[in-house]
């Protein structure tokens, strides 16, 4: 066994980063493994296996076998470290991920039970630390990140690991392997490049359409064949899917559904891992290739002309299509554009058909520019019952060398869905915008007079520990983190060298040197452990968003729902002692209630509370504070409300009122800089010379009439742009439009009359004047209640 530690000093950057392709040689394998989760490995002799603990402190159980199934961990030269509790508790599960691990060990025809299992990383193992093991013989092995649920005033989360193997025998790969089926398909084609292949699918199946190689587009047509066998031919209009779904492309993304002629819908999306497809233009054409040069040369139409003439469809010179995988955007003249696509090998989309459909799909023959990565490869097509039980979702990715996962629902969604079907996608969950039966208005109203619940399990949540966590936060933050007392919390920012924004956070003491960080952003905890590893600090950052979902529970009744049933140890503060910025350990009910952690913070201008919990105590958490809450008012709130709370109270959203351009004073939080206490925070000299010398700042303007103001709206005074909107809302309690816009330092002055463009910036405008703001409680009276 040789244990590898990594280097503080950062690897060269490479010359040329390829969109999405890992620049593996053939016969190198990289398995990702998800916190408590595992993945099955077949090895042979010779094999080299690298093990990496990516964020530290994370144990990596090991579980061997022969092929015929008897244990056998000396075949990787590991020692019986001890009965393999960690695989024998995932096996045992009753969640997606065991299940599948539980069918891949029957398939295999391997013992569903462990009895010992090798072990790898102590305690203090560092970020990036790896192991390298080297097989000496046939063997099918188990990798699992061992770890259970963990409790919320714990720091034992489970992350991941990553498994690369070296096969000692490398077969060169022509395409690499295709993932694993969603599950069991009725049939499945593979469009060879440069072709077209037609199908027929049933109402109520599933089509899924995967990229082989990677960076490879698929043109998807269908035709409804209901109406064809009468003579009537219907396939995709791109200007009737515009209309019903009120969006334009190109641009990132699919439309929901899309329609015919008829305003029919004939397919929606159900998931799809790449995010960045075209919906705007035509299959390739053969007068695409003539115009550049190329007569002869294969197009998607006609290729689609030759496979679909056997139904009796009429060819088209150019067919209306999804071009899947296909990256185009539109520039500022307003051109549309083409790039390498982002598609990366095994992705897909998966569709679902709304009526019975003859399809065809192309691997397209563009070999001539960017399209395809000048390089046509094939598509493969697996259609799947009506009988499937598929989530609707899309891939999120924290960076671009980060695996995909799937939009996933929080632990609340039980609860959330029984009372709404309206949710939207927020950095790979789905929360809700709002409910039945109330709308967002009304849930903002109780917001400001009752009380609401509001699921926000979707922050990202950062478990800093070690002897010089304190140093690093130190580093990280702007506030003056070593003031925080034990308990107590407090609101940052995080910048670049540059002072540009990083993310803003509320960090949480729980102890000497253990703290928590809940920030919006995923990057953050990398950004951290970049950090760390540049100083040699030893402290410990593990992501902890998928053993800590949050309900915030907000409004001037909030204290009065959460005190009947928040219990509290004698020496712990009881929840209505709890002062602004602090919070308590306690239980839901009682002595055996779920544990919670309930803190004393909110994103509504108003009182308020959140309860952290594992996902596992959700819903009893939930229906706590949901019995408790209605003899009080309270109600559920999505985020169409949630915004308008937050711009009213002046409270910042990331993308909008900050990025990384934007410094905490000219996102108007400077009061989170500690200019005396933190002379250390990374940004520091930037932020602070950026201060003493600003260009814009963060101003409240109120506009005349009843439109609102949006999003990247420019200012003006005169022909001058002088501004942009960062946030607009109608206010209900203020009845007035109002708007949070990064204001030219000489027209920030309360008073300034400006105005809001609206079309192209010059045409309409709408009068504007410079107030205040927060608008709503500036002096936070409210919140500290």
């Amino acid at each position: 066994m040789n244990l590898v530690s990594p280097s503080p000093v950062s690897s060269p950057r490479p010359r040329l980063r390829e969109p999405g392709l890992p620049l593996f040689q053939p016969g190198v394998e990289r398995h990702w493994v998800c916190g408590a989760g595992a993945v099955i490995l077949h090895l042979f002799r010779c094999d080299r296996v690298s093990v990496t603990d990516r964020e530290g402190r994370q144990a990596c159980e090991i579980a061997v076998f022969t092929p015929d199934g008897q244990e056998d961990l000396a075949a990787l030269g590991l020692d019986p470290a001890r009965e393999s509790a960690g695989i024998n508790r995932l096996l045992s599960g009753a969640d997606r991920e065991s299940r599948a691990i539980a069918a891949e060990l029957r398939r295999r025809n391997l013992p569903a039970r462990v009895g010992r299992a090798g072990l790898l990383f102590a305690k203090e193992s560092a970020p990036g630390e790896t192991v390298e093991l080297v097989v000496a013989r046939e063997c099918i092995a188990i990798f699992h990140a061992a770890g259970g649920p963990m409790a919320v005033d714990a720091q034992d989360a489970p992350t991941d690991l990553s498994v690369v193997v070296h096969r000692a025998t490398a077969t060169p790969l022509i395409e690499p392997p295709l993932p694993e089926p969603l599950a069991d398909f009725r049939h499945e084609l593979r469009v060879a490049k440069c072709t077209a292949q037609a199908y027929e699918v049933k109402a109520g199946e599933y089509i899924q359409v995967i990229d082989v190689a990677g960076r490879q587009c698929s043109d998807f047509v269908c035709v409804d064949a209901r109406l064809l066998e009468k003579g009537v031919e219907r396939g995709f209009d791109m200007t009737a899917t515009r209309t019903m779904t009120g969006l334009l492309y190109p641009g990132p993304g699919l439309y929901s559904k899309f329609f015919s002629t008829d305003l029919q819908p004939l397919v929606e999306v159900v998931q799809d891992t790449v995010g960045r497809h075209d919906s705007f233009g035509l299959a390739c054409t053969a007068r695409f290739y003539e115009d550049q040069g190329y007569p002869g040369h294969p197009s998607c139409s006609e290729n689609f002309n030759g496979t679909l003439k056997p139904y009796g469809i009429q060819p088209k010179r150019g067919w209306p299509c999804i071009n899947f995988f296909y990256n185009t955007g539109l520039s500022s003249q307003n051109a549309i554009f083409l790039e390498d696509p982002w598609s990366r090998p095994g992705d897909y989309v998966l569709l679902r058909a709304m009526t019975d459909l003859i399809c065809a799909s192309s691997a397209c023959p563009d070999d001539i520019d960017a399209t395809n990565a000048w390089n046509p490869t094939d598509i493969h097509v697996r259609i799947y019952p009506a009988t499937s039980d598929f989530q609707r979702a899309i891939a999120f990715r924290m960076s671009a060398d980060s695996e995909p996962r799937l939009t996933r629902e929080t632990a609340f969604h039980p609860r959330t869905s029984a009372l709404t079907r309206n949710f939207a996608e927020y950095r790979g969950f789905w929360l809700p915008t709002r409910y039945n039966n109330h709308g967002a208005v009304d849930e903002y109203w109780a917001a400001r007079e009752a009380a609401i619940v509001l699921d926000l399990s979707a922050l990202r949540k950062f478990e800093v520990l070690g002897p010089e966590a304190e140093t690093l936060l130190q580093l990280a933050c702007t506030r003056n983190v070593k003031r925080l007392a034990d308990l107590q919390c407090v609101y940052t920012a995080l910048c670049y060298e540059t002072g540009g924004m990083l993310d803003d956070a509320i960090v949480f003491r729980l102890g000497g040197d253990k703290f928590r960080l809940v920030c919006g952003d995923e990057y953050t905890g990398q950004w951290l452990r970049e950090q760390a590893a540049k100083r040699g600090l030893r402290a410990w950052v593990k992501s902890s968003t998928d053993q800590l979902h949050n309900l915030s529970v907000q409004g001037p009744k909030s204290r009065d729902i959460l005190k009947e049933i928040v219990w509290t140890a004698p020496a712990n503060p009881k929840l209505e002692e709890i002062g602004w910025f602090h919070f308590t350990i306690g239980r839901i009910g009682g002595y055996d209630g779920a544990p919670v952690i309930a803190s004393r913070t909110g994103y509504t201008g108003e009182l308020g509370y959140e309860l952290f919990c594992h996902p596992k105590d959700a819903l009893k958490v939930w229906d706590a504070v949901w019995e408790a809450g209605q003899p009080h008012g309270l109600k559920p709130l999505g985020l169409e409300a949630l915004d308008m709370l937050r711009i009213e109270a002046g409270l910042v959203f990331g993308g909008y009122e900050f990025n990384d351009q934007v410094d905490p004073f000219e996102a108007g939080i400077g009061f989170t800089v500690a200019v005396k206490g933190n002379e250390a925070f990374i940004g520091r000299d930037a932020v602070l010379r950026r201060k003493e010398h600003p260009q814009r700042l963060l101003v409240g303007l109120e506009l005349e009439g009843n439109e609102t103001a949006a999003h990247g709206n420019c200012v003006h005074v005169g022909r001058a742009q002088v501004g942009v909107v960062t946030s607009g809302c109608r206010s209900p309690i203020l009845k007035k439009n109002i708007a949070l816009c990064r204001m030219d330092v000489a027209y920030a002055a309360i008073g300034t009359e400006v105005e809001v463009g609206k079309l192209d910036g010059q045409q309409k405008r709408i009068p504007a004047t410079v107030v205040r703001f927060p608008f709503y409680d500036p002096e936070k009276i409210r919140p500290r209640s």
